[in-house]
């Protein structure tokens, strides 16, 4: 098991984390594609995520937030893991990482 010292071992770990969790529309992780906008996390390793999803209309807008709360919430030092929806810039292809871009032929 990986040594959590200090919070930018564990934000890599939370990292890893969400590129292991993809949208099952699109086969690329919700990371690369540009739907986390933000991790936080305070000295009590509570976790907050920030992300959006592609559209308000997503069919996965009830699952998708629990499955990264659950998975972040695995990681052993996370206390607790609070995952927060926005719209606010709205998601577009401009977020997606060059690495999704190239995956799903956009580049």
């Amino acid at each position: 098991m990986e040594e959590f010292n200090d919070t930018v071992n564990l934000g890599e770990s939370v990292v890893k984390v969400l590129k292991s969790i993809y949208d099952p529309e699109i086969p690329v992780d919700i990371y690369e594609l540009g739907l986390i906008y933000d991790v936080m996390i305070n000295e009590d390793n509570d976790v907050k995520v920030l992300m959006t999803l592609t559209s308000p209309n997503c069919p996965v807008a009830e699952t998708l937030p629990l499955e990264v709360e659950e998975k972040v919430k695995s990681l052993d030092p996370v206390k607790s893991c609070e995952v927060e929806i926005t719209f606010d810039p709205p998601w577009t292809k401009d977020l997606m990482s060059e690495e999704a871009k190239l995956e799903l032929g956009m580049l």
